[in-house]
């Protein structure tokens, strides 16, 4: 799936997000759906290479509540803004995450991006502020 339109950029929030968190299927494979080989994911400051990526989404969905996302319609990527221009990319979106111990994660996020020519992403430079849990 390449990134060319604001709906592809909407339709890739909401996707990904869910497959990396809820998935059974290999990170990796995930990623490159989406992603270059080389690709960099500057998050709050910290670049996250493939390798780290796939790491950090093992933690993840062993605390991630599955039953209890799948039941909320409000958990994952709620969307509010998409731009997609040229090679360009931004979003507005929040996330809500159930976790097994019964709180939810969530947190507002800013993300701006470098596509290829392809529609896969190069680069993200993202930044998240954790709202208060929602219980």
């Amino acid at each position: 799936m390449g990134i060319s339109s604001e709906r592809d950029l909407a339709d890739f929030l909401v996707a990904y997000t869910r497959d990396m968190a809820l998935s059974d299927e290999e990170p990796g494979t995930i990623l490159d759906r989406y992603f270059v080989p080389d690709f960099e994911y500057c998050n709050d400051g910290l670049v996250i290479d493939r390798q780290r990526m796939i790491d950090h989404v093992r933690p993840v969905r062993r605390n991630v509540d599955r039953a209890a996302m799948a039941a909320d319609d409000r958990s994952g990527a709620e969307i509010h803004e998409v731009l997609v221009s040229g090679d360009r990319m931004a979003a507005r979106w929040t996330l809500r995450t159930r976790l097994r111990k019964g709180k939810t994660f969530t947190a507002e996020i800013y993300t701006f991006g470098r596509l290829t020519p392809d529609g896969r992403i190069r680069r993200i430079d993202q930044t998240s502020r954790q709202l208060d849990d929602e219980q």
